[in-house]
């Protein structure tokens, strides 16, 4: 456990971040969870839930939660499988 004050400030800003990180993440994978089981079924509305997730990810990478590489390449595949599912 942090014994300075300036080491317990840093600990509450890593607990902070960790739960900021966590919720954001976890909207992503929702978000493209969604995309990819609209994309399955083949339903009218994948295309909305693809663009939703595209600005989740977006959103994630510019905020710096995912990396702008990892964000790119899940938006590339998911619109590859819209394209192929159109």
């Amino acid at each position: 456990m942090a014994n300075h004050p300036s080491a317990e400030k840093r600990h509450r800003q890593s607990l902070k971040r960790r739960d900021r990180n966590r919720s954001a993440k976890a909207a992503v994978r929702l978000a493209f969870k969604k995309a990819r089981a609209a994309l399955e079924k083949k339903d009218p509305s994948a295309k909305e839930l693809v663009l939703s997730a595209e600005r989740s990810v977006a959103k994630a990478a510019a905020k710096g939660f995912i990396h702008k590489s990892n964000a790119s390449r899940r938006i590339a595949r998911l619109k590859a499988a819209l394209a192929k599912n159109s």
